[in-house]
């Protein structure tokens, strides 16, 4: 049972108990508080990061500042505030179990070892988890990272994988933690590492806004199916019920082809670049059927 069909049964169960339950969570304290706090990235290009004036944009965001308008006409309360927080993948899951966001907007995967922890809405983007390294390197195959440095960013599903096969595939190479995708990147551009193992969309924004990007190459190889989720707090259904409700009418009005488009199919802040990634067949299906799903499998 999918997150979305849990939440209507739980509702469905419970409508006696629902004027109660609307007061309590999520929605509760965006009430009391009178704002809501969104947690950011701030290089996870085109998805969520900083711009050319240190404010927070991207496709996660812009669907994220939906969702807002949402929560403000559920509460009817216009004038809900908007703070951001910064997050890194290391502590993007502690912040929301916390309390200290209510949404997280990012480059997030929706697992179901994470969902553990936290609940994800609507999935927003389908991945790939591939590597990118120097084409002088000539690492076409995951065979071809055999005792080599290997690196990714600290927090993400991309370093547990790369690490699990390491030990199953006897690749003996040298697993590298890095604090951020810029880091990593950096790491493989001065020699540090032979490969950065990350989702594919985040590693084509990296190349193309690299100092040469003909200088790299992405594996035709992928290693695993990432959907991307906005993360709220775990067991808590009436917030979600709302999230989900916005994220649902933006695929179904339409709204998200324009948004998808501004995001990537034309040229981004700062620097104007066009990532030219068109809407995969993943990603079209979830559109024309919306899910929360975090089995790799739903996507396939």
């Amino acid at each position: 049972m999918t997150l979305v069909r849990l939440a209507l049964a739980l509702l469905a169960s419970a409508t006696l108990a629902a004027p109660a339950l609307a007061q309590d969570g999520t929605l509760k304290k965006i009430k009391d508080s009178g704002s809501i706090t969104i947690g950011h990235r701030d290089a996870s290009i085109p998805f969520s990061y900083y711009d050319d004036k240190q404010q927070p944009v991207g496709y996660a965001m812009d669907l994220c500042h939906r969702i807002v308008d949402a929560v403000r006409a559920e509460l009817k309360m216009p004038k809900i505030d908007i703070k951001y927080q910064l997050v890194t993948s290391a502590n993007r899951i502690p912040l929301m179990a916390n309390g200290t966001i209510d949404l997280e907007c990012g480059s997030t995967t929706n697992n179901l070892d994470r969902q553990k922890q936290v609940w994800f809405t609507i999935t927003h983007f389908v991945t790939a988890n591939r590597y990118m390294a120097k084409k002088s390197a000539k690492l076409r195959t995951l065979e071809d990272l055999k005792g080599k440095t290997v690196v990714s960013t600290a927090g993400t599903t991309n370093i547990k994988q790369i690490t699990e096969l390491n030990v199953q595939k006897n690749l003996g190479a040298s697993i590298l933690s890095a604090n951020g995708h810029p880091e990593a990147f950096l790491m493989v551009e001065t020699g540090r590492a032979a490969a950065f193992v990350m989702d594919d969309i985040l590693l084509y924004s990296l190349v193309a806004t690299s100092k040469s990007p003909g200088d790299y190459a992405i594996s035709t190889d992928a290693l695993s199916v990432e959907p991307y989720g906005i993360m709220v707090r775990k067991d808590d259904v009436a917030f979600k019920k709302v999230v989900d409700a916005a994220m649902v009418n933006t695929y179904k009005s339409g709204a998200i082809n324009g948004i998808y488009s501004k995001w990537f199919l034309r040229p981004v802040p700062p620097k104007g670049i066009n990532l030219n990634v068109p809407m995969g067949e993943a990603f079209k299906k979830v559109v024309a059927s919306p899910t929360d799903s975090g089995d790799p499998a739903a996507y396939k």
